[in-house]
C-alpha cells in the first residue's frame, strides 16, 4: 500500500491550491482525479468557457447596439460552431498551462485517475489500489441537479457541460432557473440569436442581489428578448412534433412553451455519494454537502473539506482556491485559518453585470434592525454617459453611526472590476469619508463608489464631475 502525508479527493481549483500548498510544505501527496478533467469545473465546463462566450456574444451584441451616432456596423457572418470550437480550443489550452504543466513542477505530488472510496480512517481504495494517509483533503465539487420534472429524462436536456459543447445551434432554448448559470447561458444564446425563455421558481431572478439590480437587470434582459417568467412551478416535459414541450403552472395557471433543447439551470448538488463518508463519521446535510466548520474541517478530525462539496456560505472557484491553501495550512501545519466569506465578492456575467460585496439592504435589517443605504443610477456616472451604458445602478450600504461601508451592490458594465474596490473597503473597515477624501481617476466608472458614498451627504444632481 502506497502511503501519503495527504491524499486529496478532486481535481478542480480547491484540491489543486491545496495541492500547491502542500508541496511548497515538502508533503508527500496525492491527488485522486475522476470524472471531469483536471483542473475541474472553473477551466473546463465553468469559467473559462462560458465567459469566452459570454464575451463573443457581448461583441456580436455591441456591434449592433453600440449607441454612438455617425457609426454603422455591419456584422457580416456569425458561425455559431466556430465560435464553439474556439472557446473548446482555448479551454483545452489554460488546462494544459495552468493545470498539466503546473503539476509538472510538483515534485511531492502524484496524480492519480479514479474514484476515491473511503474503507477506513486512514486509507481509499481508487480501483484496485489501496492508498493510506494520515490526513485528508476532500474537493470532490458537484453536479448539476436534475429536478423531478415527469418525463425530463425521456424528453432530453442539456446542463451547463453539455451547452458549452454544442456544435448545432438551437433555435429555441428554455432556461429552467436562473441564477447565475441559468442568466448568463439565457443572454448568451439570445444574442447569438436563440430564442430563450426562462422559467424561474421564485420571484427574484437572483434572491442574494439587492431587489433594485435584480429587477433592472430582468428588464434589460426582457428589452434584448429573453422571456423571464417568475414563481413558476415545471410540471412535465414531453415531445411534440419534434419539439421539446414543458408545461407548468405560473401564478395558478397553467401554461405551455416549447423549445428545441432544454437547459437546467437549477443549482449543484455536491459529489459526497460513493466516497464512503459514512465509513470515516463525516456528516453531511440534506443537501448532501459536508459539513465542515470555519477552518474546513469535517467531524472527522484528520479530513477536512473545500469547495463546492461543503456546506460553506459562498460556492465560488476563488473561494474554493483559497479555502484549499488555507486547509493545507491548518491540516499539514495544525493552523487555524479561514475565510471572512462577508467580504468575499461575487459576480453574474451578464451585461452589464451583477457584482455585489458585504451586506444587501435586507441582510442588514435582519441583523442591526436598520439600514443606512443609497442608490445612484450610472446616469449620474460621466464615464458612463461617455460609454452610453448608464442603465446601471450602484447601492451602499453602511452602518448609521460608525459610516463603515457594510454592502456594495453594483449592476454596470464591468461590475466584476469595480466590486475588487469594494471588496477592499469592506475587508479593511473603510468609511464613507475615506472614499469621498479618494481621488480616483476622472473618467471611469469606478468613480460610481466615490458618487454613492457622497450622495450620503450631498444631492449629487447638483454636483459637478470634478467633485
Amino acid at each position: 500500500m502506497k502511503q501519503f502525508d495527504l491524499i486529496i479527493i478532486g481535481g478542480g481549483a480547491g484540491a489543486f491550491a491545496a495541492a500547491i500548498r502542500a508541496n511548497e510544505l515538502k508533503a508527500k501527496t496525492a491527488i485522486i482525479n475522476d470524472g471531469l478533467p483536471i483542473g475541474g469545473t472553473c477551466v473546463n465546463v465553468g469559467c473559462v468557457p462560458s465567459k469566452t462566450l459570454l464575451y463573443a456574444g457581448e461583441v456580436l451584441h455591441h456591434a449592433k447596439h453600440h449607441g454612438i451616432p455617425g457609426i454603422e456596423l455591419e456584422v457580416k457572418n456569425f458561425d455559431f460552431q466556430k465560435v464553439v470550437q474556439d472557446e473548446l480550443s482555448l479551454v483545452e489550452k489554460l488546462r494544459q498551462e495552468k493545470y498539466e504543466k503546473v503539476l509538472k513542477n510538483l515534485d511531492y505530488v502524484t496524480v492519480i485517475k479514479g474514484k476515491a472510496k473511503f474503507i477506513s480512517q486512514n486509507e481509499i481504495v481508487v480501483g484496485e489500489e489501496r492508498l493510506g494517509a494520515e490526513k485528508f483533503i476532500i474537493a470532490a465539487g458537484s453536479t448539476a441537479n436534475i429536478p423531478p420534472i415527469e418525463g425530463i429524462r425521456e424528453v432530453g436536456f442539456v446542463t451547463h457541460i453539455e451547452a458549452l459543447k454544442m456544435l448545432k445551434q438551437p433555435k429555441e432554448l428554455v432556461v429552467i432557473g436562473a441564477g447565475p448559470v441559468g442568466l448568463e447561458f439565457a443572454q448568451m444564446f439570445s444574442r447569438f440569436g436563440t430564442k430563450v425563455t426562462i422559467l424561474q421558481r421564485g420571484d427574484s431572478i437572483f434572491p442574494r442581489s439587492e431587489k433594485a439590480l435584480t429587477e433592472r437587470l430582468a428588464e434589460i434582459l426582457s428589452k434584448e428578448g429573453v422571456a423571464i417568467k417568475t414563481n413558476v412551478e415545471v410540471k412535465s416535459a414531453r415531445k411534440e412534433n419534434g419539439k421539446k414541450i414543458i408545461l407548468y403552472t405560473i401564478n395558478g395557471a397553467q401554461e405551455e412553451t416549447a423549445a428545441d433543447e432544454v437547459l437546467l439551470a437549477a443549482g449543484k448538488t455536491p459529489n459526497t455519494q460513493g466516497l464512503g463518508l459514512d465509513i470515516v463519521g463525516v456528516e453531511i446535510d440534506k443537501r448532501q454537502a459536508v459539513v465542515v466548520n470555519q477552518y474546513f474541517q469535517t467531524s472527522n478530525k484528520n479530513i477536512f473539506a473545500v469547495g463546492d462539496v461543503t456546506n460553506a456560505p459562498l460556492r465560488l472557484e476563488t473561494t474554493a482556491g483559497r479555502e484549499g491553501t488555507l486547509a493545507a495550512e491548518n491540516t499539514l501545519k495544525g493552523e487555524n485559518l479561514s475565510i471572512d466569506y462577508n467580504s468575499v465578492p461575487y459576480t453574474i456575467f451578464t451585461d452589464p453585470q451583477l457584482a455585489g460585496v458585504g451586506f444587501t439592504e435586507d441582510e442588514q435589517i435582519k441583523q442591526m434592525g436598520v439600514c443606512a443605504c443609497r442608490t445612484v443610477s450610472f446616469e449620474d456616472v460621466p464615464k458612463a454617459i461617455i460609454m452610453r451604458r448608464t442603465e446601471g445602478l450602484i447601492k451602499m450600504a453602511i452602518h448609521p453611526q460608525t459610516k463603515q461601508i457594510l454592502g456594495v451592490h453594483i449592476l454596470a458594465p464591468n461590475a466584476g472590476e469595480l466590486i475588487a474596490e469594494a471588496m477592499i473597503l469592506i475587508k479593511n473597515k473603510n468609511t464613507i469619508d475615506d472614499v469621498v477624501n479618494s481621488l480616483p481617476m476622472f473618467p471611469t466608472l469606478s468613480e460610481a463608489i466615490k458618487i454613492v458614498a457622497l450622495s450620503f451627504a450631498k444631492d449629487i444632481s447638483k454636483l459637478s464631475c470634478c467633485v
